[in-house]
């Protein structure tokens, strides 16, 4: 296993705009059903900031992906950031579903378990997460109706804001 350090969650001196938005980000989540013993999601669509006194994410899972029920079933997931490097597996993990395989061990990726939480050993920064609010992005709450077009079936993500446990940023050799 790759080393990792923990650091507080404001010493992450990265641009969470870049991560998430530009380099992407794996969701990773126990999965009982898979050989690997976890599954991911590729995300490009998150926030981080403080709310309630904590440091916390929110991610946003559509309800007919795969993921969407391990995160129902998990009160907590890690945030894994691979990096371009790996940019072939963030594809397939975005393409294909865990339902019917291991995508992790398809994707080429390694799964270890920090604190009881799987990662992804190839990333180079791992955020743990703690749920503490989900709730479902209502048609009739939206302001300002542009993001609507995002949601031609009307399939409408739910958004979970966690808790940052843990950062972990991979150590130089």
């Amino acid at each position: 296993m790759e080393k990792f350090k923990e650091i507080l969650p404001e010493a992450l001196d990265k641009n969470l705009f870049e991560l998430i938005g530009k380099n992407w980000m794996l969701i990773t989540l126990p999965d009982k059903n898979s050989q690997s013993g976890a599954n991911a999601m590729t995300a490009s669509w998150g926030c981080a900031g403080i709310l309630w006194g904590k440091p916390v994410c929110t991610v946003f899972i559509r309800p007919q992906r795969y993921t969407f029920g391990l995160i129902e079933e998990n009160d907590r997931y890690s945030l894994c950031f691979p990096g371009e490097k790996y940019r072939s597996a963030l594809n397939y993990c975005g393409s294909h579903s865990g339902k019917n395989e291991d995508k992790l061990k398809n994707a080429g990726l390694t799964v270890f378990l920090y604190d009881n939480v799987p990662c992804i050993e190839q990333s180079e920064i791992v955020i743990v997460c703690k749920k503490l609010y989900a709730d479902d992005l209502k048609k009739d709450a939206f302001t300002d109706i542009s993001p609507l077009s995002n949601y031609a079936k009307n399939d409408f993500h739910r958004f979970y804001v966690s808790q940052i446990e843990k950062v972990l940023i991979k150590e130089d050799n």
